[in-house]
């Protein structure tokens, strides 16, 4: 068998110290971890190939630029390719520097490479046999699944790429705060509060920013349907994409939303599109492993619970909301909400939402991996003595649950706080929070 012309192209091209572009620093890193695959992973067009340019560009700084080799499969002309060109390609790399074969250590970088079937088993040898560090990146959640993780023998480690957080955002229009959140003057917070509202509007799709809205509009639902017939009707087959389409809408038209997959179902039935309950459930599955959605279920030691309530179902960006939901409506509280949602993802949370014996609802109860908890409610608008009040009140309440667990209030603007700290409880603005890392 003889190395695939498109892959010796691509090989020619990967050797050239060529420069790269210019990019916004994105705060994911690798995890220092010897003898592991990096899985970089994420929805497509959130930044994963650019973080994997700006690694190679980092890597290439530090040594000969031969040593740091990218490469991306998501081509159509390398289509159906088979897991021995990958052999075939490392032994053409080898050939072509010799000397550095067992002597020195090389990076690949292979973007999109779960479109190479049984490309884990390639990865576990050269682990196995070479001084090689592999850095793989995908745009499926189960790129690492428990399948993959067998096959690799437990060496594969996560690093999720996700639109821009609300710290990268700034740093991308060259607006990021030199000091720290508790420092800001009042102009800085003027101007941090009106960049925050045109974040939760934008979102933080890199290709999006700066877009007049209707071009913005285009291009997000233009990556949805992307995501919706390359990464869940094509790689699982599925047959109802009136319906895939359909429930894909529903979810991102309804951020912070209870959904129930019963809801659903006669909801299909009443428009001719009969799905059955266990397709829905996999429907779901897939947009949340193909990053479009994340859903969050009840907090619960109790799993029949967990699994009998509706989840809260959110997009993975504030910016397909409105190119979603043509109503007219204002969303700030549900892309407020998102926001937080996926901050604390970030920080890398177990979540849940709370109900609570009095029929309060709680946004989140977060678990941290530090083993710190949290109950956090996320509110508008907080300026008046009831709203306030209520929101007090949820939270005291779900701590009866969750008597561990730290009370934080998120609010919209810095002037909807109480000019006297209630005790027991931290208020703050959403966006101080997402500026204070590990606040």
């Amino acid at each position: 068998m003889a190395l695939h012309p498109v892959l010796n192209e691509k090989l020619n091209a990967a050797i050239l110290a060529m420069p790269q572009p210019q990019a916004t620093r994105r705060d994911a890193i690798l995890p220092a971890v010897p003898d592991k695959v990096h899985a970089v992973i994420g929805m497509r067009r959130a930044g994963k190939t650019t973080f994997l340019r700006q690694l190679q560009a980092e890597w290439r700084a530090a040594g000969p630029p031969e040593r740091t080799v990218y490469l991306s499969f998501d081509d159509d002309r390398l289509t159906d390719l088979p897991m021995e060109q990958l052999g075939l390609l490392l032994e053409e790399y080898f050939r072509r520097y010799p000397e550095l074969r067992g002597r020195e250590t090389v990076r690949w970088l292979l973007d999109e490479v779960q479109l190479v079937k049984g490309w884990e088993r390639f990865v576990r040898r050269v682990l196995d046999t070479e001084r090689m560090e592999i850095v793989v990146s995908g745009s499926s959640a189960r790129m690492l699944s428990r399948e993959v993780h067998t096959s690799l023998r437990g060496r594969g480690m996560e690093t999720v790429i996700r639109p821009f957080s609300f710290r990268e955002f700034l740093r991308h229009r060259g607006a990021e705060p030199t000091r720290h959140a508790r420092e800001f003057t009042a102009a800085d917070r003027s101007r941090i509060e009106r960049e925050f509202r045109e974040y939760l509007t934008t979102g933080g799709f890199p290709e999006a920013q700066g877009l007049p809205g209707e071009l913005r509009v285009d291009l997000l639902q233009g990556y949805v349907d992307t995501v919706l017939f390359r990464d869940i009707v094509e790689r699982h087959g599925i047959t109802q994409v009136a319906a895939l389409r359909w429930l894909t809408r529903q979810c991102l038209r309804n951020p912070a939303g209870s959904l129930s997959v019963h809801r659903l179902n006669l909801d299909l039935k009443a428009q001719g599109l009969g799905v059955a309950k266990d397709a829905l459930h996999a429907m779901m599955g897939h947009l949340q492993d193909a990053f479009l959605i994340s859903a969050v279920a009840l907090a619960t030691d109790s799993e029949r619970r967990r699994n009998s309530n509706p989840r809260k179902v959110y997009p993975v960006d504030t910016g397909l909301i409105s190119a979603f939901d043509r109503s007219g409506r204002t969303n700030v509280g549900h892309a407020l909400e998102t926001v937080v949602l996926h901050e604390l993802e970030r920080r890398k949370a177990e979540l849940g939402y709370v109900r609570t014996p009095g029929g309060f609802e709680v946004d989140f109860h977060a678990r941290f991996p530090d083993g710190r908890d949290e109950l956090i409610q996320v509110c508008t608008d907080a300026g008046s003595g009831e709203t306030l009040e209520r929101e007090m009140r949820a939270l005291t309440d779900a701590a009866g649950d969750f008597p561990r667990a730290r009370r934080r209030l998120l609010v919209l603007a810095f002037d909807q706080l109480s000019t006297a700290p209630v005790k027991g409880f931290t208020s703050q603005p959403v966006y101080e929070w997402l500026l204070t890392e590990g606040s």
